[in-house]
């Protein structure tokens, strides 16, 4: 009997993404990455594979339904469920910014991105979670998408003004509240997980490298029964 956990990891052949993907490959998890682009997926896998690390590359594009659709059949046919899903595909749009001046064709991209390519992938993905003893379901937040927080003069996102992405991370932690209620009982957790100012692409710049960043989205990924929460390095983040 196979007991290997299989894991897809959206957007995550590069930053934070490659990097769950790696310390997750590392814990003896079966891999697969989601990638649009078929050679960043094949550069993934060859950094992976560097470290002694064999993972799977799967052709996702997140906003894109037939390709959701084409990826939840081939890990059908390859695994036959999924143990953990991990939804870190996301951008950043520049053109996004304080209410009153951001671009509407850019605060749509990164809704459709963030949060609807979430919702659709892990509908399409549900019925191989069923089938996994004890399925994870970790959504990459920000502490950006927290009410509590952007309403606080106080705090250090207080002042970080982008409708289109703080929108979107709140969205995601909707989704998380949502969907661990309506799992409830099925052994499936569901959390949002806000990895830290992490250093990538889609920042440029922050205090913590993709690998401190990917440990804490990880560890909820491999253990833990508490679902319907939002944490970050430091505990848990209010809503």
């Amino acid at each position: 009997m196979d007991i290997t956990r299989i894991a897809l990891v959206t957007g995550g052949n590069k930053g934070i993404g490659l990097e769950i993907a790696r310390q997750l490959a590392s814990a003896g998890v079966t891999v697969m990455i989601g990638a649009r682009d078929s050679a960043r997926a094949a550069a993934a896998l060859e950094s992976l594979a560097a470290d002694g690390l064999k993972a799977q590359s799967l052709s996702l594009d997140v906003d894109d339904p037939a390709s959701i659709a084409a990826a939840a059949e081939e890990i059908r046919t390859r695994h036959g469920r999924l143990d953990i899903l991990v939804n870190n595909a996301g951008i950043f749009d520049p053109a996004d910014g304080p209410p009153g001046g951001a671009s509407i064709a850019a605060v749509r991209r990164v809704m459709e991105t963030n949060f609807i390519g979430a919702l659709a992938v892990t509908q399409a993905m549900m019925g191989l979670l069923r089938a996994a003893p004890a399925a994870r379901i970790v959504n990459l937040a920000s502490s950006l998408g927290s009410l509590a927080l952007n309403g606080d003069p106080s705090s250090a996102y207080y002042s970080a003004q982008y409708i289109g992405y703080n929108a979107s991370k709140a969205a995601l932690n909707m989704l998380t509240v949502q969907l661990s209620e309506e799992l409830r009982g099925s052994g499936i957790v569901v959390n949002s997980v806000s990895p830290g100012f992490v250093k990538t692409d889609l920042t440029g710049y922050g205090a913590m490298t993709p690998e401190e960043g990917a440990r804490l989205p990880v560890r909820h990924a491999l253990s833990g029964a508490e679902t319907g929460g939002f944490f970050e390095p430091e505990g848990r983040t209010p809503w």
